[in-house]
């Protein structure tokens, strides 16, 4: 019998050895959470025993429980990278399309080929659908889906509409329009210039000048304005502007101007137009300025930027000065974490023991935020590691000597005659 109890010690110490020994290992594994080693005594026992001879029958393993407390977090240059500041795990997919799902605390993400966010064992990272206004459009772990990162946004766009605000300068020199020339700065006023785009997305510039009217009738503030695309004149012909004596355009009223047909010939829409209008215009003896100046087309936009915010949010914004909302990273968390069953590649598998999933979105309730450009690190404690691999070092002598000791025992009691 007590051969069995110091060999239930024995194995008790090996156990205690190997989840040190595992620790330790991981110590910069990314997201690795440390285990713990619990023992219980085994007693053996029947209602017509003496309990008060009973010496017991030694100790088995309960339970090799892994400790979820929060693990250091380590800043990096990815803006990929994420950790879990407070509860939660990450929501991860094997394949594409499938609704096989896998837990992880370890945010080392990377782009794939296909410009799918991905981890290093290749496994998709599953976002929530985003609304335009960045709250989610549903939280069900089944509806999750793998973030993508489109590198071009949108298909190009003409531009239908420019608005201009404007101010212009009373004291400036009246000039004659009929000797207007836009090549010649000498004899306009002012003049501002914009992009706008054609139906392939191709840039042209539009330009206004603004001529102040010599031939205007004495006490009377007018000024002429010219509408060019790539150096083309587009309106047909000059604008008069009217001013009355407190700087207030009174004329034309609304002041809204509609191209020619602009006749690109690069193979886009050739019957183009385009409706200019002057949002705001004042005359004052300040300086030229312009106020505001917008236009509604764009062009195909490139990838310039992904940000991933504190709750999750997902936004890529593009040369084309647009954004979009590419998902929200989905969280879930678990009744009883330590009943999560491990898989490696530190991800872990919904079980009985753990309970279902709950979902949420990263920063909201009792889930934690997301922290970007870092990565949790393992929360092995290494000095507390060293400690018990000596005291596990100890027991295994200590229990190895009862055997021994046992042995030695068996051998009297053989040679007794």
């Amino acid at each position: 019998m007590s051969f069995n109890i110091a060999l239930s010690g024995v194995n008790a110490a090996q156990k205690d050895l190997d989840v040190t020994a595992n620790n330790i290992a991981n110590v910069n594994t990314i997201g690795f959470k440390e285990s713990r080693a619990e023992f219980a005594d085994v007693y053996a026992n029947s209602i017509f025993a003496n309990a008060k001879t009973q010496s017991g029958s030694g100790v088995q393993t309960a339970a090799v429980s892994q400790q979820f407390h929060q693990g250091a977090l380590q800043f990096t240059n990815n803006s990929l990278d994420m950790a879990i500041n407070g509860s939660g795990f990450f929501v991860m997919s094997n394949e594409i399309g499938s609704l096989d799902r896998t837990f992880t605390r370890a945010g080392a993400f990377r782009v794939n080929d296909q410009g799918f966010v991905t981890n290093s064992q290749g496994h998709y990272l599953q976002t929530y659908r985003a609304n335009q206004d960045g709250t989610p459009a549903g939280l069900g772990l089944n509806t999750t889906q793998p973030l993508r990162i489109p590198d071009r946004a949108g298909a190009p766009q003409a531009t239908q509409n420019v608005t201009t605000g404007i101010n212009l300068p009373v004291k400036a020199g009246a000039l004659d329009p009929a000797n207007f020339d836009p090549t010649d700065s000498g004899t306009y006023t002012s003049a501002t210039s914009l992009t706008i785009y054609d139906s392939l997305g191709d840039t042209h510039t539009l330009t206004q000048y603004f001529v102040k009217d010599s031939t205007a009738p004495a006490g009377t503030n007018q000024w002429q304005m010219y509408v060019y695309v790539d150096g083309q004149e587009a309106l047909g012909g000059p604008q008069q502007l009217t001013f009355d004596n407190s700087g207030v355009l009174t004329a034309p009223l609304p002041t809204e101007f509609t191209t020619n047909p602009l006749g690109f010939t690069n193979g886009s829409d050739p019957n183009q137009t385009i409706e200019v209008a002057i949002s705001s215009a004042s005359l004052n003896s300040g300086p030229f300025e312009v106020t505001s100046s917008n236009q509604d087309g764009t062009t195909v936009g490139r990838l310039t930027k992904v940000d991933v915010g504190p709750d999750g949010l997902v936004r890529a914004t593009y040369s084309n000065g647009s954004t979009e909302n590419l998902g929200i990273v989905a969280m879930a968390r678990f009744p009883n974490e330590q009943g999560l069953t491990q898989i490696g590649d530190t991800q872990w598998r919904e079980s009985l023991l753990s309970g279902e999933a709950v979902t949420g979105q990263p920063n909201t309730g009792i889930f934690g935020k997301v922290s970007v450009a870092s990565l949790e690190q393992s929360n092995t404690n290494l000095t507390n590691e060293l400690v018990d691999l000596i005291t596990a070092q100890r027991n295994f002598q200590a229990n190895s000597r009862a055997l021994e000791v046992n042995s030695t025992l068996q051998q009297t009691i053989l040679q007794i005659r």
